[in-house]
């Protein structure tokens, strides 16, 4: 996003290097622990309709998350990069194979299959990022996507976090438009968020 802080730069590369870095075999492992606690939490349990992403380089690996959301006749929802207007567009999918290669690479709905949605539809926000603190503050990549989409978001709306240890710091920079989460899952905790969103934590 335009006119982002150096320091919030500066503290993307530090963890992006440290997602990284982890070892290939490690990182699957983690993977499995992550996906089990997710499978587990109320609000994932109760999620009539999900929206996920698809994850992208050495984010947390979602690909099993969505075919486990199918086999338990989740109703599954992807984000599409809408590069005129800016912004997330959402799109219902059947199947993986409703994907195509969009933004810088990423999967994404395809829109001639897809059935597009509005948020408001949404049970459960399923979220990247690069970085986290137990305040519920996320630090994304820097386009604000999320922050816009969650901007003004119902409160039944639950926002959960998929990241590694590695990702969780004692303090992420913020500034006032960036939202914040409810949940971190991570290969070793859960951590319920005490700043919620739209607080500019």
């Amino acid at each position: 996003m335009a006119g982002e802080t150096r320091l919030k730069r500066s503290v993307r590369e530090v963890l992006l290097k440290k997602r990284d870095s982890i070892n290939p075999v490690e990182k699957r492992e983690k993977e499995k622990e992550i996906r089990r606690r997710l499978y587990r939490q109320s609000d994932f349990k109760k999620a009539k309709r999900v929206l996920f992403y698809v994850s992208f380089k050495s984010e947390v690996d979602t690909m099993l998350c969505l075919k486990h959301a199918f086999d338990i006749n989740k109703r599954v929802v992807l984000p599409r990069v809408n590069g005129r207007k800016d912004k997330l567009d959402l799109y219902e999918i059947q199947a993986l194979s409703d994907l195509e290669s969009g933004f810088i690479g990423i999967l994404e709905p395809d829109i001639r299959k897809g059935r597009e949605t509005k948020l408001k539809d949404i049970d459960l926000v399923i979220i990247p990022g690069a970085g986290f603190d137990d305040r519920g503050s996320r630090l994304g990549y820097g386009h604000g996507y999320y922050d816009k989409l969650l901007s003004g978001a119902d409160r039944h709306i639950r926002t959960i976090a998929l990241a590694f240890e590695e990702q969780v710091v004692p303090d992420i920079p913020t500034e006032a438009h960036d939202i914040g989460i409810d949940r971190i899952v991570t290969e070793k905790r859960i951590i319920n968020c005490t700043g919620k969103r739209g607080n500019g934590v």
